[in-house]
């Protein structure tokens, strides 16, 4: 965290020995140079969505009095303002609600941003201000890196780092020619500074630069033009196709960016893989501290956040253990648990007695306990993501290229629709849908039981977790079988995979009835998901494995992002590797991954 100096006429960094802004007139400040100088809110008019960047979040001054303003400016009930800040040194949650408590008129915006401050762990932070019809992705990290995997086009842009004198690196020629090919025909740039070295640098990269009067003690600004005119601002007609938690992530999306679609699905809500009685929300462990690694570290952030703010009901327990399984976990989990991609605290290291001790059974080895990870109804999950959707019970089985979009029809071939853009997200049923997915099928079983479960949910490698009525565990791992009649003999399995970890608790399910349920996964042979478009209009998201509760909200809002033309939550690198193109005939030619 960076620390500020509160002797002076306002909060100061000591890091960059610079002000953040005058307590006196800050907002004021930030109105004058930031969205008089992007031409706000003029440029609101007429738009669906407004895309705004910025270089320096500070105490995020900036962005409330901009979303106070979209609040009171804003052209449809429906229109979504999106911001994208980049932070290097973020400041205390303490220090932020002492800076802005000195901006009253800002304290409903400045509330929900308080309560939803980044908790340390770097990367990408989605926060909504629902009340607003905003949406901020906060980027903690260094600037460039973070610009070059930026995949957005803006409407304008704040640069507000820190004078350039203090902090160049916010100001250099790699940073503002970021900034040009990352705005939009018609984007509008503001600053404070008109350092010669900003304008030219501007101007290098095709912005039209100019000087305005300063605000204050400071006597000139800075605003900037890309030329050409703002581009078109579509609403297409969307259709999402499957009723598990990756197409009601999808309604969830879409309906926060103000756009209804029309859903599909013939079995029934969580009919296929995601109606299991509960489900555990936690990430795939990766010690390379990678793509993968970042992926599901950001992806079960956001999941959390999202649970708990929205699916409060669907909660049935807090917290889960991952046992170690061999001496390789040893490394593993302490690599893990002291990196910052997750939350300080958010992955703790426990020793044996400590881990038997929240189990209720001695273990045989320590453990790795997610503080953060849940347990949930996956049917209450998605009664909260579908508030107010109608599901269309037909089963859609071809998609056809239209004129203009796809036109879906069902088994007898009647046209069940022509959309714009279709987002199929039906599990392993998508590989029937849309070619050359290379979607495999992974059978699972889970065998359940009226027993309580002692202690906390645990996973090791199998997994058991509390349900509303007793608990669960397994679950099997058959690649290739896509049988979805449950087994009794998969319950022996189950049970036995359970006695090598809890015996205890083994020996007392084993003596009472058991039920089971059997599902297919949806698995790639590279283990990541498909979250992008497979064709012109055409979109998949699939693909999870077991893990579709953890990824599905966030996986959702990038390709809902990339249907509208918003702001990717996800890096470019991030979105490659999950891009479905990814297993066509032609990227295998060009030698794509396999």
């Amino acid at each position: 965290m960076s620390e500020l100096d509160w002797t002076g006429e306002g909060p100061r960094s000591t890091r960059f020995d610079d002000v953040y802004f005058q307590l006196a007139d800050g907002l004021a400040e930030s109105r004058a140079v930031f969205l008089d100088g992007c031409g706000l809110p003029g440029r609101f008019a007429g738009r669906r969505a407004f895309h705004v960047g910025e270089l320096g979040f500070g105490t995020g001054l900036n962005i409330l009095a901009l979303i106070d303003l979209w609040r009171r400016h804003r052209p449809h009930p429906t229109a979504r303002l999106t911001v994208v800040s980049v932070e290097g040194y973020l400041i205390s949650a303490a220090d932020a609600a002492r800076a802005l408590a000195a901006f009253p008129e800002l304290a409903e915006g400045a509330a929900e941003l308080l309560a939803q401050w980044p908790d340390g762990r770097r990367g990408r932070h989605l926060i909504d201000f629902p009340d607003f019809g905003a949406t901020l992705i906060l980027c903690l990290g260094e600037v460039e890196p973070v610009l070059a995997g930026l995949d957005a086009r803006m409407d304008a842009w704040f640069l507000d780092g820190f004078a350039p004198a203090r902090n160049p690196d916010m100001w250099t020629e790699a940073v503002l020619s970021r900034v040009a090919a990352r705005s939009a025909p018609g984007c509008m740039a503001s600053s404070f500074t008109v350092a010669g070295d900003v304008r030219r640098r501007l101007a290098a990269a095709g912005l039209e630069v100019a000087k305005r009067p300063g605000f204050g003690r400071k006597r000139e600004r800075l605003e900037a033009v890309m030329p050409g005119e703002a581009p078109a601002d579509p609403a297409p007609r969307v259709a999402v196709i499957g009723g598990g938690i990756a197409g009601a992530a999808l309604v969830r999306a879409f309906r926060r960016a103000g756009h209804a679609v029309t859903l599909f699905e013939a079995d029934g809500m969580g009919a296929g893989a995601s109606g299991n009685p509960a489900a555990l929300v936690t990430p795939r462990l990766d010690a390379g501290l990678g793509d993968v690694a970042g992926l599901h570290a950001e992806a079960y952030a956001h999941a959390i956040g999202v649970y708990r703010t929205e699916a409060m009901e669907a909660l049935i327990a807090r917290g889960a253990l991952q046992l170690e399984k061999g001496p390789k976990d040893l490394a593993r989990f302490d690599t893990l648990s002291s990196w910052d991609g997750f939350a300080p605290g958010g992955l703790q290291r426990l020793a044996a007695a400590e881990a038997g001790r929240r189990v209720g059974e001695p273990v045989s080895g320590g453990a790795l306990r997610y503080r953060d990870a849940l347990v949930l109804e996956p049917a209450a999950v998605l009664a909260a993501f579908l508030v107010d959707a109608t599901p269309q019970r037909q089963r859609v089985a071809s998609l056809t290229p239209a004129t203009e979009g796809w036109t879906l029809a069902d088994a007898a071939g009647a046209a069940l629709g022509t959309f714009d853009a279709v987002c199929v997200a039906a599990g392993f049923d998508t590989a029937a849908l849309v070619a050359d997915t290379a979607l495999r099928p992974v059978r699972g079983q889970v065998t359940t039981s009226a027993q309580r479960l002692e202690g906390e949910a645990t996973a090791w490698g199998g997994y058991v977790i509390p349900t509303r009525d007793g608990l669960l565990f397994g679950a099997t791992h058959q690649r290739g079988d896509d049988d979805r009649r449950a087994r009794s003999a998969d319950d022996a399995d189950n049970l036995e995979s359970l006695a090598t970890v809890r015996p205890a608790l083994a020996r007392r399910v084993g003596l009472a009835p058991l039920g089971h349920r059997a599902a297919i996964r949806a698995s790639t042979p590279d283990h990541m998901p498909l979250a992008g478009e497979a064709a012109p209009g055409l979109y998949l998201l699939t693909g999870f494995g077991g893990r579709g509760f953890t990824l599905a909200p966030l996986l959702a809002e990038q390709v809902a992002a990339q249907v509208l033309g918003a702001p990717r939550p996800l890096s470019r690198t991030l979105a490659g590797r999950l891009d479905p193109r990814r297993y066509t005939a032609a990227a295998r030619t060009e030698g794509a991954r396999p």
